[in-house]
């Protein structure tokens, strides 16, 4: 199984407080990388992801970091493990079973929407 973590990244841009989420999913020599406003909460409705370019593996291990360049400040909220259920990870469609500290359930992308999905169901 292979590595995956959600980063809280907050900036200000003027005096603009900018809050995402990095979700990231090990992907060989990187980290293949999304960008989320909100995490799908267990079993609620899907939310809006988008690409952004492949992080380095090293951000699968920090816990929190201050970004130089006024990129602003980084903080894990989880990470774990995952299962691919397709091959590829890098198509528009995809599953993932996440197992982590406190995230666990289906990942399912579609597009542009992402949606985290009960096991047990």
């Amino acid at each position: 199984m292979k590595r995956w973590t959600l980063l809280k990244h907050k900036k200000i841009n003027n005096t603009t407080l900018d809050i995402h989420y990095d979700f990231l999913l090990e992907n060989g020599q990187d980290c293949k990388t999304w960008k989320l406003l909100i995490f799908p909460e267990l079993d609620g409705a899907a939310v809006d992801i988008s690409e952004h370019s492949n992080h380095r593996l090293i951000w699968l291990t920090i816990e929190r970091k201050l970004l130089n360049n006024n990129r602003g400040y980084v903080k894990r909220v989880d990470n774990g493990i995952f299962k691919p259920l397709e091959l590829d990870i890098d198509s528009n469609n995809f599953s993932i079973i996440l197992k982590g500290n406190s995230i666990k359930g289906l990942f399912k992308k579609n597009a542009n929407l992402c949606q985290l999905i009960s096991l047990n169901k």
